[in-house]
């Protein structure tokens, strides 16, 4: 998801990585921090890509700096990212689901809805693993696990009314 993060924040203005770890900060810290580490070889991915290039110049200070700027190649990539399949992973959907939807404002109206059905898809499933879980008289679980479970069901129904919410949104301002 880091790659898709930075290709989101370039679309606006080149950076210096400094600068991209800074609004992946404002822009994404309520739901993820990717390390300052996990920045510079992400950068170098996207590049190889052809997703980004750099170049160099002159800060204001006088000091050199390395700026970065999406590629049509790299608009292209960051629209495969959006419509990326969720990976299975319960813990992996929620965060990748909440970094994709902030970020849906570079998708087309047909790209969102698609979006939001797979988010939908996919808190559903998890939803209805743990209610199975939890009713399951032959899984016993200890007060925690129940209470753990029963926050995750609730998670996953706030989760699908937040996503139809954004559904109803982008259906209005379609029209």
């Amino acid at each position: 998801m880091i790659e898709l993060m930075i290709l989101y924040i370039l679309l606006t203005h080149d950076l210096t990585m400094y600068s991209i770890q800074k609004r992946i900060q404002e822009n994404f810290c309520a739901y993820t921090n990717p390390s300052f580490g996990a920045l510079k070889p992400a950068l170098v991915r996207l590049e190889k890509a052809g997703c980004i290039t750099s170049s160099k110049m002159m800060s204001d200070g006088g000091k050199l700096s390395v700026f970065y700027s999406i590629t049509k190649d790299g608009e292209k990539n960051l629209r495969k990212l959006l419509l990326k399949p969720f990976s299975p992973n319960p813990v992996q959907f929620l965060s990748d689901a909440r970094i994709k939807l902030s970020c849906l404002s570079f998708l087309d109206k047909d790209d969102k809805e698609e979006v939001f059905l797979d988010i939908k898809t996919n808190a559903l499933l998890h939803k209805t693993n743990a209610e199975d879980i939890l009713s399951d008289e032959y899984t016993p679980q200890t007060f925690y696990q129940r209470m753990v479970l029963d926050n995750a069901v609730c998670e996953y129904k706030n989760f699908i009314v937040l996503v139809e919410g954004l559904e109803k949104e982008n259906a209005r301002n379609s029209k």
